[in-house]
Parts: C-alpha cells; structure tokens; sequence
C-alpha cells in the first residue's frame, strides 16, 4: 500500500457520480478518511464559476478531477458546443483553483474520444494532438483533449503537477440507465436497460464498430495509481483494457447473459459512431504498474446484478 496518501486531503470533482463513487471507495481502502474527501456536490458548488471551485478546494493537497457533462452517442452528436462548454468551464476553474490553492497534485480524468478520427490503431498516447475529434463526440472529445495541453501549461508556467488519464469506455454497477432520459445512458447501460423491456432490443448502428471497455472499479484503480505514479511532464497516460469487441458481439453478450429472448434489431439509419476505436495500454504499465483486474463478461454481470437488484438511478 503506498503511503502517498498518509495526511492528504483530496478533493474528487464528481465525486457523487459512476466513476466518482468508486473512486472514493478507492480512496478509503487507501486509508484516507472520510472527512478528509471533499466531494463538491453541485446543488452547493457549481465548478463552472470559479468561486465554487476555489472554495471546494481549500486545504486539498491532491485533486481528482471528474466533473463532467456526459451522455450517450444520441446526446454528444446533439449537444456538442454545450457539451462542450460545460467540461471546459469546469477544467479551466478547477485547474485554475487547484493553482491558487497550492495543490500537490492534479489528476484529471479524460477518454480515449480525445484522439483524432483517423488515428492509427491501436491509440498511441502520441497521436493525441495529431488530427481532428470525430464529430460524433466533438463536444466531450475536444474538451478532454484541451484537459491534456492545459496540464502542460499549467505545469510549464506555475509548476502544477498537473496529469490526465484517458480511460477506455467505462462501465459496471452505478451507470447511469434513467429510462426517463434514454439518450444519457452509454451503450451498455442503455442495451441492459432495453433487455428488461418486453419489446425487441434496437441498437443504433450496424454493430460492427469495435470499441475498449473498461471496468469502472479498474479506471478508479488507475485513477489512484496516477495520482501516486504518474508526473509531469507526462501529462497523459491511456487506460486500456487490452480487449477489443464489435458492438454486435457486446450486444450480444449482453442478451446472452441477461436471458432476453426477444430479438435484436440494428438500426443501420443511426450514427455507429467511429468504426474503431480502441487504445494502448503499454506506458500505463510501464508507469503505473497498471493492470485490469475484471474481465469483460464478469464485469457485464455484475452490472446485469446491479440493474436487477434496482440500484440504477
């Protein structure tokens, strides 16, 4: 157990949210106090005015940021400028607050939509700044990615340790799947969600692009490792699960396991998004040590297990 986090008081950015709650349960199994995790909670502090950050941050010595406005494919192809808008403003605050409040470190959370269109694949942490974001997911792509240059200003003008992980697709138990608000969940809550409905399961796309899922237990993992291994100049390190699987095939695995027996339908009409898109995990196991720990089916179950017991939101 590393002792980087003995007398540290850590602010997570989204800490209430998927990804935020299993960083902190992270947190705790590494011995940090509850009362020393700071989870600004938006109803108090809203991180897109700069006195809300820099007010959530006082005394903090390691900042995880996580805040972010995410949705499905459905919402990031409608809403991309206050997409957009919403992730910078709350960067440019909290970096900015994570500044003037003398913080040690600075972990951002970005996601592999940060590269270029036509990237090569798999994604090398230097393609990042070499092409344009695919307009399926420009919004939240564009955002992380300027997450990534900040850092590198920051650190090169104040000395901020100031890093960024861009994590595969995250998944697992505390996804959100409102069926009040269909285009916000992601694929696999979404396709869960649909195979506990009595009516044949619609994918958009043809099933045939490929994407990196990654268990959200793993990414708080490699969250955590950043924070302790990964510095500046090193501003960016891709979390990968190392498994590559067509949406068709996921789809499938997903009404496999969840028993469905009401036909799948792909509806070609609907944007697919990019037809691959998968990263490298090498550096992150060369810096970090860092290794996924569930696979897929088993982390597809536990989030089956979760939906069935009413625990989504």
């Amino acid at each position: 157990m590393s002792n980087f986090w003995d007398n540290k008081r850590v602010c997570v950015t989204g800490g209430g949210g998927f990804i935020g709650s299993h960083v902190v349960t992270a947190l705790r199994w590494r011995g940090v106090a509850q009362n020393d995790i700071i989870i600004p909670r938006s109803s108090q502090y809203d991180l897109r005015k700069r006195m809300s950050a820099l007010a959530c941050m006082a005394g903090c010595q390691v900042v995880i940021h996580l805040a972010a406005s995410t949705g499905g494919i459905q919402y990031s192809t409608a809403k991309p400028a206050s997409q957009y808008h919403d992730c910078m403003m709350m960067t440019m605050n909290v970096m900015q607050a994570a500044r003037a409040r003398h913080v040690e470190k600075f972990v951002g959370l970005g996601n592999i939509l940060a590269y270029p269109a036509d990237a090569p694949m798999p994604l090398e942490e230097g393609y990042l700044f070499q092409g344009k974001v695919a307009d399926s997911h420009l919004g939240i792509g564009q955002a992380k990615r300027d997450m990534v240059a900040m850092c590198a200003m920051y650190h090169k003008q104040y000395g901020l340790n100031a890093v960024t992980v861009l994590a595969a697709n995250a998944y697992g138990p505390g996804d959100r799947c409102d069926k009040c608000a269909p285009e916000l969940a992601h694929v696999i809550p979404a396709t869960i969600m649909k195979c506990h409905m009595d009516e044949p399961l619609r994918v958009w796309g043809d099933g045939i692009p490929t994407r990196d899922f990654l268990y959200v237990e793993d990414i708080a993992e490699g969250l955590l490792l950043a924070a302790e291994k990964q510095n500046a100049p090193q501003y960016h390190l891709n979390l990968s699960s190392g498994i590559e699987i067509s949406i068709g095939d996921l789809v499938r695995m997903i009404v496999r396991l969840c028993q469905f027996k009401d036909g799948i339908v792909f509806d070609d009409s609907k944007a697919g998004g990019d037809l691959r898109r998968v990263a490298s995990g090498r550096l992150a196991r060369e810096v970090l040590g860092f290794q996924p720990k569930v696979g897929l089916e088993e982390g597809l179950a536990r989030a089956i297990d979760w939906y069935r017991r009413g625990l989504c939101f």
